[in-house]
C-alpha cells in the first residue's frame, strides 16, 4: 500500500513539476599549438600560431608593453585542453581596456578609487565579536598608518557601519596620485580593488610596502577568523583564496607593465 502510494506521488509530481535544465556553453578547445609575440609600430600582438589574436569585439589585440605581452602568450600556452578564460586574467585585462564595454573614462575610474576608500574593508572594525576586532586592530592599524604617511591624508579606523566623511584635501591627494597613472594601469586598479575590496591593501601592494599573499590574507581576515571557529570546507576555501591570490597578482602586474612602459618612454623623451 505504501509502496503504491510512493508511486503515485512521485508519478503526479513528475507530471506537474517541470524541471528546468540549465545547460552552459562548454568551453572551446585549443586550437593552436603556440602562441607567440609580434611587434609592429611600437605595439604587440599576440599570435595564435598565425592567426592573430582578437578582442571580444573583433578589434585587434594589442598592448604597449612587451614585458606584458610575453605574459598574455603565457597565459594562452598554459591552457590544456579547453581554454579557460576565466583564469586568463591579464588577457581579460587587455581586452576591456581596448573595448571598453562600459565607456569609462581616466576621470571616471579615477572618482571610483578616490570614492571607495570611505568604505574600504580595512577602516571597519567589528563591534561585536572582541578578539576578531583586536586582531583586526593589530592587522590593519599598521596599514592604515603606513598609507597615512605614504599619501599625506587621514585615515581612522571605525566600528560603526556609518560611512565617515573625509577632508576635500584628502580627496584632492588621492585623486593626484591616481590621475598619475595612465588608463590601462587605472583598469589593473580597479580589478585588484573589486577583487580584495581595499584600495588601500592595493596601494600597499603596488608599493610593495606588502605581498599579494599578505594582502588577501588581510582583506580575508574577518572570514578566517570565522572559519578558526565554526570550521571550513577544506578545498573550497583554499580555492577562493588561491583565485583572490590569482586575480591580485595579475593586476599588480597589469599596473607595473603598464606603468613601467609609459616611464621608460618618458625617459626616453627627455
Amino acid at each position: 500500500m505504501l509502496r503504491s502510494c510512493l508511486s503515485n506521488f512521485a508519478r503526479i509530481h513528475r507530471s506537474s513539476v517541470q524541471i528546468s535544465i540549465r545547460n552552459y556553453a562548454a568551453p572551446p578547445k585549443r586550437f593552436y599549438k603556440h602562441a607567440g609575440v609580434i611587434s609592429s609600430n611600437g605595439r604587440y600582438e599576440i599570435t595564435l600560431d598565425s592567426r592573430k589574436l582578437k578582442t571580444p569585439r573583433g578589434l585587434p589585440f594589442y598592448v604597449e608593453s612587451e614585458p606584458l605581452a610575453i605574459a598574455i602568450a603565457t597565459e594562452w600556452d598554459a591552457q590544456k585542453d579547453v581554454i579557460d578564460r576565466s583564469s586568463m586574467h591579464l588577457t581579460a585585462l587587455s581586452s576591456t581596456v581596448i573595448d571598453n564595454p562600459n565607456s569609462l573614462q581616466k576621470h571616471d575610474m579615477v572618482n571610483y578609487l578616490v570614492n571607495y576608500i570611505n568604505t574600504d574593508t580595512v577602516l571597519f572594525h567589528s563591534s561585536e565579536e572582541i578578539e576578531l576586532k583586536k586582531q583586526q586592530s593589530q592587522e590593519w592599524t599598521p596599514i592604515v598608518e603606513w598609507c597615512n604617511k605614504r599619501y599625506e591624508i587621514n585615515l581612522a579606523s571605525t566600528d560603526s557601519l556609518v560611512v565617515p566623511t573625509f577632508e576635500p584635501g584628502m580627496a584632492m591627494n588621492l585623486s593626484r596620485y591616481f590621475s598619475s597613472y595612465n588608463t590601462a594601469a587605472l583598469h589593473g586598479f580597479v580589478f585588484a580593488v573589486d577583487t580584495i575590496k581595499s584600495i588601500i591593501l592595493t596601494m600597499a601592494c603596488v608599493d610593495r610596502y606588502i605581498s599579494i599573499e599578505k594582502a588577501v590574507q588581510l582583506a580575508r581576515l574577518e572570514e578566517e577568523f570565522q572559519q578558526g571557529h565554526w570550521g571550513k570546507v577544506e578545498w573550497a576555501h583554499d580555492v577562493q583564496r588561491l583565485d583572490s591570490q590569482a586575480r591580485l597578482s595579475a593586476a599588480v602586474l597589469y599596473i607595473y607593465f603598464n606603468t613601467s612602459n609609459a616611464f621608460v618612454k618618458e625617459k626616453i623623451s627627455l
